[in-house]
């Protein structure tokens, strides 16, 4: 996980001490705290507290940890962040960050004001495949400007795939979670092309959000479409609930070359000229 080249890397015992790095792991709302716990449990240089539920997160005080971890629904990453920021505690939060835009600035202001980190773990910044691909677009040039990227995730559905009860239910749920598919999923491209595009602002952001299985999915979106226009170039984030399969798969082409990811481990480019892959 994400969370294991972050915020699990424990400075005291890197530096020859027996002290285990204090982790308080906030919520069980989110189903990647499993996960998380499983992780935490494998390493000998971490110790995770809890999880302690979000009722109970002011004992967080008493616990002498040094990072947060957030596993609550959506919409109560604010106040796990107001409780970050009070102890000066670094914090991960599972993704998305916030349901709406208004709780997203004050998370956002929280970090600065008081000069800690606080980020969403998007799984998909860390694939292999997407190192390889920045490389070969910004370090090694050879694919020149990036004129279009596609990003494509998502799977079957929640429901389909078999997530716990509780998880379903959050996620499916608009003012808890904010959207369906739109959030569970259109973020992963949105991070991805905010990232190639060197944190460039976009001109224009339309949206477009369907739901094709109201039977299973009444409250919330299960298909979104997200077009962002750069100057010079365009991203187009495909985020679903109705996949045939898993995928987090990532394109990006310039004036010279592509370089499309599939999944973390797999890339195929071409260059102009070429006649394969």
């Amino acid at each position: 996980m994400i969370v294991r080249r972050t915020i699990l890397a424990a400075p005291a015992l890197l530096a020859g001490q027996e002290k285990k790095f204090r982790v308080a792991v906030i919520g069980t709302e989110h189903g990647h705290v499993r996960g998380f716990m499983n992780a935490a449990a494998k390493r000998p240089d971490v110790e995770a507290v809890g999880p302690i539920p979000f009722e109970d997160r002011a004992r967080v005080k008493g616990e002498g940890v040094e990072a947060i971890a957030c596993f609550t629904s959506t919409d109560r990453h604010l106040e796990v962040a107001r409780l970050a920021a009070a102890l000066k505690l670094p914090m991960m939060m599972e993704k998305p960050l916030a349901t709406t835009n208004e709780d997203a600035r004050a998370i956002a202001k929280l970090a600065a004001d008081v000069g800690i980190p606080i980020f969403v773990n998007y799984e998909t910044t860390w694939y292999r495949s997407h190192g390889e691909i920045w490389r070969f677009f910004k370090e090694e040039t050879a694919g020149g400007k990036i004129r279009k990227m596609v990003a494509m995730d998502g799977h079957q559905g929640p429901k389909e795939i078999g997530v716990g009860a509780d998880f379903l239910d959050w996620l499916t749920d608009p003012q808890r979670n904010g959207a369906g598919a739109l959030f569970d999923f259109g973020c992963y491209g949105a991070n991805l092309m905010t990232w190639m595009m060197d944190n460039q602002r976009p001109l224009r952001v339309l949206a477009s959000v369907k739901r094709n299985k109201p039977e299973i999915y009444a409250r919330v979106d299960d298909e979104a479409t997200i077009l962002v226009e750069y100057e010079g170039a365009q991203g187009i984030i495909e985020g679903s609930w109705n996949w045939p399969f898993s995928r987090k798969d990532f394109e990006v082409y310039g004036e010279k070359a592509y370089a499309n990811a599939f999944g973390g481990n797999l890339v195929r480019r071409r260059k102009a000229g070429a006649a394969t892959e």
